[in-house]
Protein backbone atom coordinates (compact mmCIF):
# COMPACT_ATOMS: atom_id res chain seq x y z
CA UNK A 1 0.00 0.00 0.00
CA UNK A 2 1.13 3.28 -0.80
CA UNK A 3 2.51 5.41 1.89
CA UNK A 4 3.51 9.11 2.71
CA UNK A 5 7.34 9.79 4.02
CA UNK A 6 8.68 13.10 5.25
CA UNK A 7 12.11 14.00 5.78
CA UNK A 8 12.19 14.80 9.85
CA UNK A 9 12.87 18.77 10.29
CA UNK A 10 16.01 20.47 10.81
CA UNK A 11 16.45 23.95 9.88
CA UNK A 12 20.33 23.37 9.53
CA UNK A 13 19.88 20.04 7.74
CA UNK A 14 19.46 19.11 4.00
CA UNK A 15 17.96 21.70 2.97
CA UNK A 16 17.99 21.07 -0.63
CA UNK A 17 16.81 17.70 -0.38
CA UNK A 18 12.85 17.56 -1.83
CA UNK A 19 10.26 14.59 -0.93
CA UNK A 20 9.44 13.20 -4.18
CA UNK A 21 5.75 12.60 -2.54
CA UNK A 22 3.87 9.47 -2.89
CA UNK A 23 6.09 6.18 -2.86
CA UNK A 24 5.75 2.65 -3.49
CA UNK A 25 7.89 -0.13 -3.56
CA UNK A 26 8.90 -1.20 -7.11
CA UNK A 27 11.03 -4.39 -7.99
CA UNK A 28 14.30 -2.65 -10.10
CA UNK A 29 13.60 -4.48 -13.02
CA UNK A 30 16.48 -7.23 -14.38
CA UNK A 31 19.52 -6.07 -15.53
CA UNK A 32 18.89 -2.51 -14.83
CA UNK A 33 22.19 -0.61 -14.03
CA UNK A 34 23.01 1.23 -10.56
CA UNK A 35 22.00 5.30 -11.02
CA UNK A 36 22.97 7.90 -8.78
CA UNK A 37 20.58 9.42 -6.29
CA UNK A 38 18.40 9.31 -2.91
CA UNK A 39 19.38 9.20 0.60
CA UNK A 40 19.42 6.62 3.28
CA UNK A 41 18.29 7.27 6.57
CA UNK A 42 19.64 5.08 9.71
CA UNK A 43 19.21 5.19 13.32
CA UNK A 44 21.59 5.13 16.64
CA UNK A 45 20.40 5.12 19.61
CA UNK A 46 23.73 6.70 21.08
CA UNK A 47 25.38 10.05 19.29
CA UNK A 48 29.37 10.23 18.23
CA UNK A 49 31.95 12.01 20.25
CA UNK A 50 34.46 12.62 18.09
CA UNK A 51 34.92 11.89 14.47
CA UNK A 52 38.95 11.87 15.02
CA UNK A 53 39.10 8.01 14.53
CA UNK A 54 42.27 7.58 16.63
CA UNK A 55 40.32 9.59 19.81
CA UNK A 56 36.99 7.84 20.16
CA UNK A 57 36.47 4.23 20.87
CA UNK A 58 32.19 4.33 20.40
CA UNK A 59 30.75 1.95 17.97
CA UNK A 60 28.98 5.67 16.88
CA UNK A 61 31.82 7.41 16.35
CA UNK A 62 33.78 5.44 13.91
CA UNK A 63 30.80 4.50 12.07
CA UNK A 64 30.33 7.64 11.11
CA UNK A 65 34.51 8.19 10.59
CA UNK A 66 34.51 5.05 8.47
CA UNK A 67 32.72 6.59 5.62
CA UNK A 68 34.54 9.89 6.14
CA UNK A 69 38.21 8.70 6.11
CA UNK A 70 39.96 5.66 4.78
CA UNK A 71 43.18 3.59 5.70
CA UNK A 72 45.76 1.89 3.49
CA UNK A 73 44.44 -1.06 3.77
CA UNK A 74 40.48 -3.06 4.49
CA UNK A 75 38.63 -5.76 4.35
CA UNK A 76 37.13 -7.28 1.54
CA UNK A 77 33.87 -9.07 1.31
CA UNK A 78 35.43 -12.50 2.14
CA UNK A 79 37.68 -10.76 4.86
CA UNK A 80 40.75 -10.48 3.13
CA UNK A 81 43.12 -7.60 3.54
CA UNK A 82 43.22 -5.84 -0.15
CA UNK A 83 44.36 -2.50 -0.59
CA UNK A 84 42.79 0.86 -0.08
CA UNK A 85 44.94 3.95 -0.15
CA UNK A 86 47.61 1.40 -0.81
CA UNK A 87 47.83 0.42 -4.42
CA UNK A 88 50.45 -2.84 -3.39
CA UNK A 89 52.98 -3.91 -0.31
CA UNK A 90 55.84 -5.74 0.22
CA UNK A 91 56.42 -7.60 3.23
CA UNK A 92 60.58 -8.23 3.58
CA UNK A 93 62.93 -8.44 6.09
CA UNK A 94 61.34 -11.53 8.09
CA UNK A 95 58.07 -10.03 8.19
CA UNK A 96 59.20 -6.60 10.01
CA UNK A 97 59.45 -4.50 6.79
CA UNK A 98 56.02 -3.52 5.06
CA UNK A 99 56.68 -1.08 2.19
CA UNK A 100 53.57 0.37 1.07
CA UNK A 101 53.02 1.94 -2.16
CA UNK A 102 50.08 4.64 -2.17
CA UNK A 103 47.46 5.38 -5.06
CA UNK A 104 48.26 8.71 -6.93
CA UNK A 105 45.95 11.58 -7.68
CA UNK A 106 43.89 10.78 -4.21
CA UNK A 107 42.60 14.27 -3.00
CA UNK A 108 41.79 15.23 0.92
CA UNK A 109 38.30 16.89 0.67
CA UNK A 110 39.20 20.39 1.26
CA UNK A 111 41.39 19.34 -2.55
CA UNK A 112 44.57 18.99 -1.07
CA UNK A 113 46.53 16.10 -2.76
CA UNK A 114 47.19 13.22 0.09
CA UNK A 115 50.38 11.72 0.10
CA UNK A 116 52.72 9.35 2.28
CA UNK A 117 53.57 12.15 4.58
CA UNK A 118 50.12 11.93 5.76
CA UNK A 119 50.26 8.71 6.96
CA UNK A 120 53.88 9.83 8.35
CA UNK A 121 52.25 12.12 10.33
CA UNK A 122 49.45 10.26 11.46
CA UNK A 123 51.83 7.94 12.69
CA UNK A 124 53.82 10.18 14.75
CA UNK A 125 50.47 11.61 16.08
CA UNK A 126 48.92 8.35 17.66
CA UNK A 127 52.40 7.64 19.61
CA UNK A 128 52.74 10.83 20.90
CA UNK A 129 52.11 10.25 24.37
CA UNK A 130 50.38 13.68 24.79
CA UNK A 131 47.62 12.16 22.24
CA UNK A 132 44.74 9.98 24.43
CA UNK A 133 44.15 7.31 22.60
CA UNK A 134 43.42 3.62 23.25
CA UNK A 135 44.82 2.47 20.02
CA UNK A 136 48.97 3.58 20.00
CA UNK A 137 49.66 -0.39 21.00
CA UNK A 138 49.99 -1.55 17.84
CA UNK A 139 51.89 1.20 16.32
CA UNK A 140 54.64 1.28 19.05
CA UNK A 141 56.02 -1.78 17.80
CA UNK A 142 57.39 0.01 15.26
CA UNK A 143 61.33 1.07 14.94
CA UNK A 144 61.16 3.19 12.09
CA UNK A 145 58.91 5.09 9.61
CA UNK A 146 59.85 6.79 6.90
CA UNK A 147 58.26 8.65 3.69
CA UNK A 148 60.84 8.56 1.33
CA UNK A 149 58.55 9.81 -1.66
CA UNK A 150 55.18 11.23 -1.73
CA UNK A 151 53.62 7.44 -2.94
CA UNK A 152 55.61 5.36 -0.73
CA UNK A 153 55.25 4.52 3.32
CA UNK A 154 57.49 2.24 4.75
CA UNK A 155 57.50 0.70 8.36
CA UNK A 156 60.31 -1.45 10.00
CA UNK A 157 59.37 -3.47 13.17
CA UNK A 158 61.19 -4.01 16.19
CA UNK A 159 60.02 -7.57 16.15
CA UNK A 160 58.15 -9.83 13.82
CA UNK A 161 54.96 -8.21 14.47
CA UNK A 162 51.80 -10.69 12.70
CA UNK A 163 48.67 -8.03 13.23
CA UNK A 164 51.12 -5.47 11.41
CA UNK A 165 49.16 -5.03 7.84
CA UNK A 166 45.69 -5.16 9.34
CA UNK A 167 46.95 -2.29 11.82
CA UNK A 168 47.46 0.33 8.88
CA UNK A 169 43.39 1.19 8.51
CA UNK A 170 41.42 4.36 8.82
CA UNK A 171 42.23 5.09 12.54
CA UNK A 172 45.43 6.23 12.19
CA UNK A 173 45.46 8.42 8.25
CA UNK A 174 45.51 12.04 9.24
CA UNK A 175 45.30 15.45 7.04
CA UNK A 176 49.13 16.97 8.31
CA UNK A 177 48.11 20.09 6.44
CA UNK A 178 45.25 20.68 8.65
CA UNK A 179 46.96 19.31 11.75
CA UNK A 180 50.99 19.61 12.29
CA UNK A 181 51.59 21.81 14.97
CA UNK A 182 48.60 22.26 16.81
CA UNK A 183 47.12 20.17 19.63
CA UNK A 184 45.14 17.37 18.14
CA UNK A 185 42.42 17.11 21.24
CA UNK A 186 41.22 20.71 20.37
CA UNK A 187 41.08 20.52 16.57
CA UNK A 188 37.68 21.60 14.96
CA UNK A 189 38.34 17.74 13.03
CA UNK A 190 36.81 16.55 15.75
CA UNK A 191 33.76 17.74 14.87
CA UNK A 192 33.94 18.91 11.66
CA UNK A 193 36.24 16.50 10.03
CA UNK A 194 38.22 16.50 6.41
CA UNK A 195 38.73 12.82 5.21
CA UNK A 196 39.35 11.04 2.23
CA UNK A 197 36.58 8.85 1.96
CA UNK A 198 32.86 8.37 -0.13
CA UNK A 199 31.47 10.60 2.23
CA UNK A 200 31.92 14.52 3.65
CA UNK A 201 30.37 16.19 6.91
CA UNK A 202 27.42 18.14 6.38
CA UNK A 203 25.64 18.68 9.55
CA UNK A 204 26.47 17.37 12.97
CA UNK A 205 23.22 18.41 15.25
CA UNK A 206 24.50 17.34 18.60
CA UNK A 207 21.87 14.74 20.14
CA UNK A 208 19.80 14.78 17.25
CA UNK A 209 21.34 13.92 13.74
CA UNK A 210 24.51 13.71 11.48
CA UNK A 211 24.26 13.76 7.89
CA UNK A 212 26.95 13.26 5.09
CA UNK A 213 26.71 13.76 1.81
CA UNK A 214 28.40 12.18 -1.40
CA UNK A 215 32.07 13.16 -1.76
CA UNK A 216 32.07 13.38 -6.00
CA UNK A 217 35.76 13.10 -6.04
CA UNK A 218 36.02 9.62 -4.23
CA UNK A 219 39.28 8.01 -5.60
CA UNK A 220 37.17 4.45 -5.76
CA UNK A 221 34.41 5.84 -7.36
CA UNK A 222 31.43 8.17 -6.26
CA UNK A 223 28.88 6.20 -4.02
CA UNK A 224 25.67 5.91 -5.45
CA UNK A 225 23.62 7.68 -2.69
CA UNK A 226 23.68 11.00 -2.34
CA UNK A 227 23.51 11.19 1.19
CA UNK A 228 23.63 9.27 4.41
CA UNK A 229 21.89 10.71 7.37
CA UNK A 230 22.13 8.86 10.71
CA UNK A 231 19.27 9.89 13.11
CA UNK A 232 19.89 9.75 17.36
CA UNK A 233 17.03 8.29 18.51
CA UNK A 234 17.92 6.89 22.21
CA UNK A 235 14.70 4.82 22.91
CA UNK A 236 14.68 1.62 20.21
CA UNK A 237 10.78 1.45 20.80
CA UNK A 238 10.74 5.28 19.64
CA UNK A 239 13.23 4.11 16.81
CA UNK A 240 10.98 1.37 15.71
CA UNK A 241 7.97 3.22 15.39
CA UNK A 242 10.24 5.96 12.74
CA UNK A 243 10.55 3.28 10.78
CA UNK A 244 7.34 1.93 10.55
CA UNK A 245 6.29 5.69 10.00
CA UNK A 246 8.57 6.05 6.90
CA UNK A 247 11.00 8.50 9.05
CA UNK A 248 14.18 5.64 8.44
CA UNK A 249 15.53 3.59 6.18
CA UNK A 250 17.52 1.45 7.96
CA UNK A 251 18.09 -0.07 11.63
CA UNK A 252 19.33 -2.82 13.60
CA UNK A 253 16.30 -4.93 15.08
CA UNK A 254 15.71 -6.59 18.44
CA UNK A 255 14.86 -9.82 18.65
CA UNK A 256 11.38 -9.85 19.41
CA UNK A 257 11.20 -6.64 16.73
CA UNK A 258 12.62 -9.02 13.94
CA UNK A 259 10.49 -12.14 15.33
CA UNK A 260 7.13 -10.74 15.86
CA UNK A 261 6.67 -7.09 14.90
CA UNK A 262 8.25 -7.03 11.88
CA UNK A 263 6.50 -10.12 10.58
CA UNK A 264 3.33 -8.31 8.35
CA UNK A 265 2.34 -8.12 5.07
CA UNK A 266 3.42 -4.23 4.98
CA UNK A 267 6.96 -4.39 6.25
CA UNK A 268 7.82 -8.02 3.97
CA UNK A 269 6.47 -5.94 0.92
CA UNK A 270 8.73 -2.72 1.95
CA UNK A 271 11.66 -3.92 3.88
CA UNK A 272 14.22 -6.56 4.08
CA UNK A 273 15.52 -7.83 6.46
CA UNK A 274 18.94 -9.64 7.44
CA UNK A 275 20.54 -12.03 9.76
CA UNK A 276 24.01 -13.59 10.75
CA UNK A 277 26.01 -13.91 13.66
CA UNK A 278 27.22 -10.58 15.03
CA UNK A 279 31.13 -9.06 15.56
CA UNK A 280 30.79 -8.67 18.91
CA UNK A 281 29.92 -10.21 22.24
CA UNK A 282 28.26 -9.19 25.58
CA UNK A 283 29.58 -9.47 28.83
CA UNK A 284 29.47 -8.72 32.86
CA UNK A 285 32.57 -7.34 33.48
CA UNK A 286 34.22 -6.61 36.98
CA UNK A 287 36.28 -3.99 38.70
CA UNK A 288 38.79 -6.48 39.69
CA UNK A 289 39.88 -3.86 41.95
CA UNK A 290 36.94 -4.15 43.80
CA UNK A 291 37.42 -6.55 46.84
CA UNK A 292 34.31 -8.33 46.07
CA UNK A 293 35.96 -9.74 42.66
CA UNK A 294 39.33 -10.10 43.34
CA UNK A 295 38.79 -13.68 43.84
CA UNK A 296 38.18 -15.51 41.00
CA UNK A 297 36.03 -18.21 42.51
CA UNK A 298 33.85 -15.97 43.65
CA UNK A 299 33.88 -14.62 39.57
CA UNK A 300 33.28 -18.46 38.67
CA UNK A 301 30.31 -18.81 41.13
CA UNK A 302 28.60 -15.75 39.57
CA UNK A 303 29.04 -17.63 35.92
CA UNK A 304 27.61 -20.72 37.61
CA UNK A 305 24.56 -18.70 39.19
CA UNK A 306 23.90 -17.47 35.25
CA UNK A 307 21.89 -19.04 33.20
CA UNK A 308 23.10 -18.22 29.78
CA UNK A 309 20.58 -20.22 27.49
CA UNK A 310 17.64 -18.45 29.56
CA UNK A 311 19.40 -15.11 28.65
CA UNK A 312 19.39 -16.30 24.91
CA UNK A 313 16.10 -17.55 25.27
CA UNK A 314 13.87 -15.03 26.92
CA UNK A 315 16.49 -11.62 25.65
CA UNK A 316 17.68 -12.83 22.46
CA UNK A 317 14.17 -15.52 21.28
CA UNK A 318 16.62 -18.03 20.46
CA UNK A 319 18.64 -15.17 17.77
CA UNK A 320 22.29 -15.85 19.21
CA UNK A 321 24.71 -18.33 20.78
CA UNK A 322 26.39 -18.72 24.15
CA UNK A 323 30.00 -16.82 24.29
CA UNK A 324 32.57 -18.76 26.18
CA UNK A 325 35.43 -16.24 25.92
CA UNK A 326 36.22 -13.23 23.47
CA UNK A 327 35.49 -14.42 20.16
CA UNK A 328 32.83 -15.16 18.34
CA UNK A 329 31.89 -18.99 17.54
CA UNK A 330 32.57 -19.30 13.72
CA UNK A 331 36.00 -16.83 13.93
CA UNK A 332 39.41 -19.97 12.89
CA UNK A 333 40.71 -18.93 16.30
CA UNK A 334 38.34 -19.81 18.76
CA UNK A 335 38.41 -22.45 21.04
CA UNK A 336 35.52 -24.72 21.56
CA UNK A 337 36.96 -26.34 24.55
CA UNK A 338 37.65 -24.03 26.74
CA UNK A 339 36.21 -24.71 30.53
CA UNK A 340 32.55 -23.90 30.31
CA UNK A 341 29.65 -22.66 32.85
CA UNK A 342 26.51 -24.31 32.54
CA UNK A 343 23.88 -22.78 35.06
CA UNK A 344 24.43 -24.63 38.64
CA UNK A 345 23.50 -22.76 41.84
CA UNK A 346 24.51 -25.41 43.95
CA UNK A 347 28.02 -24.96 42.45
CA UNK A 348 27.75 -21.49 43.15
CA UNK A 349 26.83 -21.28 46.55
CA UNK A 350 29.83 -24.09 47.28
CA UNK A 351 32.41 -21.61 45.71
CA UNK A 352 30.94 -18.30 47.38
CA UNK A 353 30.94 -20.39 50.44
CA UNK A 354 34.81 -21.55 50.37
CA UNK A 355 35.86 -17.81 49.79
CA UNK A 356 33.84 -17.01 53.06
CA UNK A 357 30.33 -15.56 52.02
CA UNK A 358 27.77 -17.22 53.95
CA UNK A 359 24.43 -15.79 55.53
CA UNK A 360 25.56 -15.48 58.53
CA UNK A 361 22.16 -13.27 59.96
CA UNK A 362 19.60 -14.84 57.97
CA UNK A 363 18.66 -12.35 55.92
CA UNK A 364 18.96 -14.23 52.78
CA UNK A 365 22.08 -12.22 51.60
CA UNK A 366 25.61 -13.42 51.85
CA UNK A 367 27.94 -12.19 54.36
CA UNK A 368 31.95 -11.77 54.67
CA UNK A 369 33.74 -9.95 57.63
CA UNK A 370 30.20 -8.47 58.18
CA UNK A 371 29.41 -6.96 54.92
CA UNK A 372 26.89 -7.99 53.18
CA UNK A 373 27.44 -9.11 49.18
CA UNK A 374 25.37 -5.81 47.46
CA UNK A 375 26.88 -4.43 44.25
CA UNK A 376 25.49 -2.32 41.43
CA UNK A 377 26.00 -3.25 37.77
CA UNK A 378 26.08 -0.39 34.97
CA UNK A 379 24.89 -0.38 31.73
CA UNK A 380 23.66 1.84 28.97
CA UNK A 381 20.48 3.54 28.39
CA UNK A 382 18.82 2.92 25.19
CA UNK A 383 19.51 -0.99 25.19
CA UNK A 384 16.52 -3.36 26.35
CA UNK A 385 18.88 -6.07 25.83
CA UNK A 386 21.12 -5.25 28.37
CA UNK A 387 18.62 -4.33 30.46
CA UNK A 388 16.40 -7.14 30.03
CA UNK A 389 20.03 -9.33 30.57
CA UNK A 390 20.67 -7.21 33.70
CA UNK A 391 16.95 -7.99 35.04
CA UNK A 392 17.52 -11.71 34.61
CA UNK A 393 21.14 -12.05 36.26
CA UNK A 394 19.74 -9.78 39.20
CA UNK A 395 17.00 -12.42 39.49
CA UNK A 396 19.32 -15.25 39.48
CA UNK A 397 22.27 -13.46 41.80
CA UNK A 398 19.25 -12.62 44.49
CA UNK A 399 18.61 -17.05 44.48
CA UNK A 400 22.18 -17.23 45.75
CA UNK A 401 22.06 -14.87 47.98
CA UNK A 402 24.19 -11.87 46.06
CA UNK A 403 21.98 -8.36 45.63
CA UNK A 404 22.33 -6.29 42.80
CA UNK A 405 21.33 -3.35 41.58
CA UNK A 406 20.93 -2.36 38.10
CA UNK A 407 21.87 1.50 37.61
CA UNK A 408 21.26 2.64 33.52
CA UNK A 409 23.38 5.50 32.43
CA UNK A 410 23.36 7.57 29.39
CA UNK A 411 26.22 6.71 27.25
CA UNK A 412 28.33 9.68 27.13
CA UNK A 413 28.60 10.02 30.86
CA UNK A 414 29.17 6.02 31.50
CA UNK A 415 32.47 6.01 29.32
CA UNK A 416 33.78 9.19 30.41
CA UNK A 417 32.53 9.72 34.58
CA UNK A 418 32.46 5.75 35.46
CA UNK A 419 34.39 3.80 32.96
CA UNK A 420 37.26 6.25 32.04
CA UNK A 421 37.56 7.51 36.28
CA UNK A 422 36.97 3.19 37.04
CA UNK A 423 34.23 4.10 39.17
CA UNK A 424 31.84 1.14 38.66
CA UNK A 425 31.79 -2.03 40.63
CA UNK A 426 30.49 -4.07 37.76
CA UNK A 427 29.05 -3.34 33.93
CA UNK A 428 26.99 -5.09 31.12
CA UNK A 429 28.68 -3.75 28.15
CA UNK A 430 29.35 -5.54 24.74
CA UNK A 431 32.61 -5.09 22.58
CA UNK A 432 32.76 -5.40 18.56
CA UNK A 433 35.32 -7.64 17.58
CA UNK A 434 38.36 -7.38 14.80
CA UNK A 435 39.04 -10.07 12.32
CA UNK A 436 42.69 -10.55 13.60
CA UNK A 437 42.69 -12.97 16.97
CA UNK A 438 44.64 -9.53 18.71
CA UNK A 439 43.40 -8.76 21.57
CA UNK A 440 45.91 -6.70 23.34
CA UNK A 441 44.40 -3.75 24.04
CA UNK A 442 41.78 -5.19 26.30
CA UNK A 443 43.50 -7.90 28.07
CA UNK A 444 47.25 -7.00 28.47
CA UNK A 445 48.37 -5.61 31.71
CA UNK A 446 49.85 -3.12 30.53
CA UNK A 447 46.34 -1.32 28.90
CA UNK A 448 45.08 -0.44 32.54
CA UNK A 449 45.54 3.45 32.21
CA UNK A 450 43.03 6.39 32.05
CA UNK A 451 41.24 5.97 28.19
CA UNK A 452 42.74 2.61 27.81
CA UNK A 453 40.89 -0.71 27.05
CA UNK A 454 41.44 -3.00 30.21
CA UNK A 455 39.06 -0.39 32.26
CA UNK A 456 38.63 -3.98 34.65
CA UNK A 457 42.08 -3.85 35.68
CA UNK A 458 42.82 -7.31 34.57
CA UNK A 459 46.09 -8.81 34.87
CA UNK A 460 47.78 -12.67 34.18
CA UNK A 461 51.57 -12.67 33.54
CA UNK A 462 50.80 -16.00 31.27
CA UNK A 463 48.25 -13.87 29.24
CA UNK A 464 50.61 -10.89 28.52
CA UNK A 465 53.53 -13.69 27.99
CA UNK A 466 50.85 -15.27 24.90
CA UNK A 467 49.59 -11.78 23.61
CA UNK A 468 52.68 -10.42 23.04
CA UNK A 469 54.02 -14.15 21.29
CA UNK A 470 50.59 -13.83 19.45
CA UNK A 471 51.64 -10.40 17.89
CA UNK A 472 55.33 -12.36 17.07
CA UNK A 473 53.83 -15.44 15.37
CA UNK A 474 53.14 -15.54 11.77
CA UNK A 475 52.14 -19.06 11.67
CA UNK A 476 48.63 -19.42 11.41
CA UNK A 477 48.49 -23.06 12.94
CA UNK A 478 50.60 -21.72 15.62
CA UNK A 479 49.05 -18.38 16.51
CA UNK A 480 45.85 -20.54 16.30
CA UNK A 481 47.50 -22.82 19.41
CA UNK A 482 48.41 -19.42 21.04
CA UNK A 483 44.67 -17.71 21.53
CA UNK A 484 43.55 -21.16 21.96
CA UNK A 485 45.73 -21.29 25.35
CA UNK A 486 44.35 -17.46 26.30
CA UNK A 487 40.60 -18.64 26.02
CA UNK A 488 41.52 -21.37 28.13
CA UNK A 489 43.54 -19.24 31.00
CA UNK A 490 40.13 -16.82 30.78
CA UNK A 491 37.81 -19.17 30.98
CA UNK A 492 39.29 -20.27 33.86
CA UNK A 493 40.07 -16.65 35.57
CA UNK A 494 36.29 -15.38 34.71
CA UNK A 495 37.48 -11.46 34.27
CA UNK A 496 34.13 -11.34 32.40
CA UNK A 497 31.09 -13.52 32.58
CA UNK A 498 31.12 -13.47 28.92
CA UNK A 499 27.01 -13.94 27.77
CA UNK A 500 26.20 -14.02 24.78
CA UNK A 501 27.11 -13.31 20.60
CA UNK A 502 24.29 -11.87 19.78
CA UNK A 503 22.77 -12.22 15.86
CA UNK A 504 22.61 -9.05 13.60
CA UNK A 505 19.38 -8.11 12.83
CA UNK A 506 19.37 -5.29 10.40
CA UNK A 507 16.00 -3.79 8.69
CA UNK A 508 16.69 -2.15 5.46
CA UNK A 509 14.12 -0.58 2.96
CA UNK A 510 13.03 -2.54 -0.32
CA UNK A 511 14.12 0.25 -2.69
CA UNK A 512 17.75 0.37 -1.97
CA UNK A 513 19.02 -2.49 -4.13
CA UNK A 514 22.90 -3.80 -4.20
CA UNK A 515 23.08 -5.67 -0.49
CA UNK A 516 25.10 -8.96 -0.88
CA UNK A 517 25.47 -10.37 2.10
CA UNK A 518 28.82 -12.01 2.99
CA UNK A 519 31.02 -13.15 5.89
CA UNK A 520 31.77 -9.53 6.15
CA UNK A 521 28.26 -8.61 6.61
CA UNK A 522 26.30 -6.21 4.58
CA UNK A 523 27.71 -2.57 4.72
CA UNK A 524 31.00 -3.95 3.53
CA UNK A 525 29.53 -2.58 0.05
CA UNK A 526 27.32 0.27 1.24
CA UNK A 527 29.14 2.69 -1.25
CA UNK A 528 27.52 0.31 -3.89
CA UNK A 529 24.46 0.21 -2.92
CA UNK A 530 21.74 1.93 -5.25
CA UNK A 531 17.56 3.10 -5.54
CA UNK A 532 16.54 2.64 -8.99
CA UNK A 533 14.92 5.87 -10.92
CA UNK A 534 11.31 5.23 -10.23
CA UNK A 535 11.97 4.41 -6.52
CA UNK A 536 14.41 7.38 -5.63
CA UNK A 537 12.11 9.88 -2.81
CA UNK A 538 14.51 12.16 -1.97
CA UNK A 539 16.43 14.39 -4.87
CA UNK A 540 19.63 16.86 -3.85
CA UNK A 541 21.60 18.81 -6.11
Amino acid sequence: MPFKKTLPKTPLGFIAIILLGMYQVALAQPGQKPVYGDAIITGSIGDASNLIPMLSSDATSHEIAGLIYNGLVKYDKDLNLVGDLADSWTIENDGKTITFHLKHGVKWQDGQPFTSADVLFGYKTIIDPKTPTAYAGDFLEVEKAEAPDPYTFRVTYKEPFAPALSSWGDIVVLPRHLLQGKDITKSPLSRHPVGLGPYRLKLWKTQERIELVANNDYFDGRPYLNGYIMRIIPDPATMFMELKAGGLDWMSLSPIQYQRQTDTPFFKKNFKKYKYLSFSYTYLGYNLNHPFFKDKRVRQAISYAIDKEEIIRGVLLGLGVEATGPYKPDAWFYNPNVKRYPYDPRRAKKLLADSGWRDTDGDGILDKDGIPFSFTVLTNQGNPLRDKTAQIIQYRLGQIGIKMDIRQLEWTAFINDFIDKRRFEAVILGWTLGQDPDIYDIWHSSKTGPKQLNFIGYKNPEVDRLLVLGRRTFDREKRRQIYFKIQEILAEDQPYTFLYVPMALPIIHARFHGIKPAPAGISYNFIRWWVPKNEQKYMMP
